[in-house]
Order: structure tokens, then sequence, then C-alpha cells
């Protein structure tokens, strides 16, 4: 399902139909970040880029966009681990840029973000609280959180439960080529997940590499 709402939306913007920017959030190590690199894999035959953007760079936004509008590309701004704590004020850029500003976002640009929060803006109870400090909390909530909504795509990575995780295990140990019983690998694969992060596709790939460091001792 993912991978299908991605790969729409980057279609219909390569083909240069309307497309809309893309927030993937979730659990960690759940292929968020490897979707957004095979998504440039998969199209790049067909005129797709993709620049990769840092937080402390989002005060430069406005000129990337207009070095690349013109060019006969189609452009992925990419920003990777999105989130900003409460005192930052990037995210303000990045609204500014989403939203058009005083110019209109050229058609051969569009913006991809992943992150592991949600609303992308820590929220405290301050925030919701503290009236004495701001008497406008509630808007600066809602600015905060809006920034959600910027993102006319979103896409939820979920991390896998047991027996998902087992089934990656097991895909992934036929295609190194290991040759284990399997009650033995998904034995030893619960064991490493305990001590390594979780359930995850993450996980069961360091844990693939793990043994295919002990065949090759």
């Amino acid at each position: 399902m993912q991978k299908k709402k991605l790969t729409d939306n980057t279609e219909a913007f390569v083909e240069g139909r309307k497309a809309n920017n893309v927030l993937l959030f979730g659990d960690s190590g759940t292929g968020k970040s490897s979707s957004i690199k095979a998504i440039l894999n998969e199209y790049y035959d067909k005129g797709l880029r993709m620049i990769e953007v840092y937080k402390h760079q989002f005060d430069c936004l406005s000129e990337i966009i207009e070095t690349v509008k013109d060019r006969n590309y189609k452009f992925i701004i990419y920003m990777d681990d999105l989130s900003f704590e409460d005192f930052e004020i990037e995210y303000k850029y990045l609204k500014a840029i989403i939203e058009g500003g005083l110019g209109k976002k050229p058609d051969n640009v569009l913006i991809y973000a992943t992150s592991n929060r949600r609303h992308l803006v820590r929220e405290t109870f301050s925030d919701k609280e503290d009236r004495a400090e701001d008497l406008h909390t509630s808007d600066t909530v809602q600015e905060k959180l809006s920034l959600v909504a910027r993102f006319g795509v979103s896409i939820y990575y979920i991390a896998p439960n047991k027996k998902e995780f087992q089934n990656i295990v097991r895909t992934l140990a036929e295609r190194y080529h290991i040759h284990m019983p399997e009650e033995e690998l998904f034995l030893e694969a619960n064991k490493w997940e305990l001590s390594h992060g979780g359930l995850s596709g993450r996980t069961a790939q360091q844990f693939i590499n793990y043994l295919l460091g002990f065949e090759a001792e």
C-alpha cells in the first residue's frame, strides 16, 4: 500500500500531471528513506532528479527552487528525518515554500520528506496550558501542527508484527543464500531483535549482515 501510494504520486509527477508533496512518517527502520531512494532509481531514466536538503539549509530553499525551475527535469527536494523542536523556526521556511510564498512553486518541483513524528513539530503540555506566556497559544500550536497538512499525501510506515518480521528474515536469508533450518533462523532472529532495536526491516537486515559476517569467518 505504501509503495503504491508513493509510486502513483511520483508517476503522475514525472508524466506532467498534478501531484502532491509527500510525507512518509512512522516507526524507525521501516523503509521510509529506502522508499525515497528506490523512487529515484525507478524514475531516473524518465528525468527524475533529487536534491537532499538539510534543516539548516531551509533558508536557501527559495534559491534552490529558483535554480532548477527552468530545467528539463523533475526535481524532488528530499528532507530526511524531518522534525523540529519547539524553539526552532526553520519549519516556517518550509511552510512558506510549500504554500508558495509570494511566488508559485514551479510544476517541476515537489517536496518529499520522512519523519518519525506524525506532527513534525514537537508539542509540549506548555504549548496547550501555559496561557500566561502566550495569549495566542492556541494559534501558535495550530501553526506548528498545520505543517503536516501542507503535504498532500501522508504515508504511514508501521513496524512489522512478529510474523511479518520473520517473513522479512526468511526472504533476506533466501536472497543472500543463507542455509539454516527455519526454526533456528527465526529463533536467532528473535534473540537479535530483542537487543537490537525491535521489530523492523532494518533490524532484519542487520541480523542477516551478522550471519553473513559470521559465515565469512
